[in-house]
């Protein structure tokens, strides 16, 4: 039994703009006991559904500005909490995270709700997870499109000395001061919105994932996820026959425009990215012209 400690709803009630429906699950195939936790929004019987991957250390509320885009199309919304972040139960030793783990919790929620015709968007661990998704050839069955900013797959080499030097600072930081390091390349961040994010951790004992999830990200060919990173390379490259969309926030450091070039070459059919010059890691900070952007080269929206 993985022991793990549960943000009090009250944590949540100074939550700015995000007033959407939560629903709850503790009967996860593999994760009996554990509370999950995502966002539900618009119609039950929708024909189409964006399913939004979040990252690290952040949660669904950096969607926010997007899922009312997503929303006003006529679509459904799913924006999962991986377990550790947002709503969902956060286990307490860090031992417990691992890469099939947050994997195979978002392969079963997925089938839980037989989501089909998806639109996955992802960012940061929602990328790393999420590209990883349709190896398996039941979610590659559901998925349509997908929208991708700032990320990469794990295929066993570091994405430099930027990203190792993040890793060391979080596996060194118990207490991680989550808003403040959302807030450093996003400064139009309100107050609120700033501690909006540091929502879900009352305190340091809460931060076990935030802390070590970047030490989870597969740099070496050895790692758990590793051979996953390759394989999705080569279903993207090979396989992929839907429409995609990327958006780059040029002022990241570690993930911006040459690593994303990269990425974008291994998928196939891929136009050229939205760039968002001053845009940082959390480009999603800067979600409603994305959104309204992806949603007009898809077709659902008229571009403007």
């Amino acid at each position: 039994m993985i022991q793990a400690l549960r943000t009090p709803d009250t944590a949540f009630d100074a939550v700015p703009d995000f007033d959407y429906p939560v629903e709850y699950a503790e009967d996860l195939p593999g994760y009996e006991g554990l509370r999950a936790a995502w966002i539900d929004a618009g119609p039950q019987n929708a024909d189409r559904v964006f399913l939004c991957l979040h990252g690290e250390p952040s949660w669904p509320f950096l969607y926010r500005r997007m899922i009312p885009v997503f929303l006003a199309s006529g679509a459904r919304v799913i924006a999962p909490d991986l377990f550790g972040f947002g709503r969902s139960d956060k286990p307490v030793r860090q031992e417990d995270f691992s890469f099939d783990f947050h994997r195979d919790h978002l392969l079963r929620l997925v089938e839980r709700l037989d989501l089909r015709n998806i639109t996955m968007v992802v960012q940061d661990w929602g990328g790393l997870l999420g590209l990883t998704l349709p190896v398996d050839p039941g979610f590659a069955a559901r998925l349509s499109r997908f929208l991708v900013m700032n990320t990469g797959l794990g295929q066993g080499e570091s994405p430099g000395p930027g990203f190792e030097a993040w890793k060391a600072y979080a596996l060194s930081t118990p207490d991680m001061p989550v808003g403040r390091i959302i807030a450093r390349g996003t400064p139009h961040l309100t107050e609120a919105e700033i501690a909006a994010y540091d929502a879900p951790y009352p305190g340091p004992e809460y931060k076990a994932g935030a802390q070590v999830f970047p030490a989870l990200v597969p740099v070496r060919p050895d790692m758990a996820g590793a051979k996953l990173g390759k394989a999705a390379a080569q279903f993207w490259r090979e396989d992929w026959t839907g429409e995609s969309f990327m958006a780059v926030g040029a002022a990241d450091p570690v993930l911006g425009t040459e690593p994303m070039a990269r990425l974008r070459s291994l998928i196939r059919g891929c136009p050229e990215p939205l760039v968002i010059p001053d845009g940082g890691h959390f480009v999603q900070e800067w979600g409603e012209q994305i959104a309204r952007a992806a949603l007009a080269s898809f077709g659902d929206l008229p571009a403007e």
